[in-house]
């Protein structure tokens, strides 16, 4: 319950500062989470990114505002963060279907869009498997990229495509993907794909071109399972960690390497194998 409270305030937290210039590491510091695990956290468990979620409540503000008074245009724009009328128009636009100017005129029709509410439902008693490991200090001989949270969902699938295509799993096979802690303060994060480098035969003082070496320090891990085609299987049990066991588990994540551990097979398969590596704690 903790957990639900916990994110709860954070979406009480835009509300009360939504016409303010807000941080995604602001609003994840009132969850007492990192920034990278609050956007992943809210895009599995509402459906769309924070940073939709802010700009959807803005719009549906500012539709409000211009149908209710006579306040300029510009004015109003201002106040929900757009910096030029122009901005404000196509945004307004593309969120309640008429421009700003049409919203005006008497019998107009607009979207509305309401905070969210996070609830607990009990569905049902579903099980789900997991194992608390204490795993030493490991080497990953990986080729990255940089990603955004917007962007993530649709490019890094692109990028596993460009990984196989261009024949690097001949240097180390894609066994893990792995999403690295970002810099403080950046709006980017580092997603790697590789192997254990005592499974490769690459010397580490002569890398091959475009890779690199991740030093995954010792730790506690929660390792879940997860058996099904990819990648609706994965993103369906990320979603699960989320919403059924961190509220209740008594561990909570913390700032680390996050781990999938990919197996050789058909991944489209109904009985395809993998495992979700979390770093935790008790709390």
């Amino acid at each position: 319950m903790d957990w639900i409270k916990r994110l709860q305030n954070s979406i009480d937290h835009i509300e009360n500062h939504l016409l303010e210039d807000l941080s995604i590491e602001e609003v994840a510091e009132t969850a007492f989470v990192s920034s990278f695990h609050y956007q992943r956290i809210f895009s599995l468990l509402t459906g769309i990114t924070i940073g939709e979620y802010i700009r959807k409540r803005r719009l549906a503000r500012a539709g409000q505002e211009i149908a209710g008074s006579d306040d300029k245009v510009i004015d109003i724009a201002l106040k929900h963060g757009y910096d030029s009328p122009e901005s404000f128009s196509k945004a307004f636009a593309r969120f309640h279907g008429i421009s700003p100017a049409a919203a005006r005129s008497p019998g107009s029709s607009l979207k509305s869009f309401s905070p969210l509410v996070l609830k607990i439902t009990i569905e049902g008693g579903l099980t789900m498997d997991y194992r608390i490991e204490n795993k030493q200090e490991f080497k990953v001989l990986v080729m990255s990229r940089m990603f955004t949270a917007e962007s993530s969902s649709a490019e890094i699938p692109k990028f596993w495509n460009e990984f196989f295509g261009k024949g690097c799993d001949r240097v180390a096979c894609g066994r893990f993907g792995i999403c690295c802690p970002p810099e403080k303060g950046s709006r980017q994060f580092k997603y790697s794909i590789g192997n254990y480098l005592n499974e490769t035969s690459v010397d580490p003082s002569d890398l091959p071109s475009g890779f690199e070496i991740l030093d995954i320090p010792a730790g506690t891990w929660a390792v879940f399972p997860c058996v099904g085609p990819m990648p609706d299987s994965i993103q369906n049990l990320w979603k699960r960690i989320y919403s059924e066991w961190l509220p209740t588990s008594g561990y909570e994540i913390v700032a680390g390497f996050d781990v999938e551990m990919y197996t050789r097979g058909d991944v489209d398969s109904a009985d395809y194998k993998s495992e979700i590596w979390l770093p935790v704690k008790k709390k």
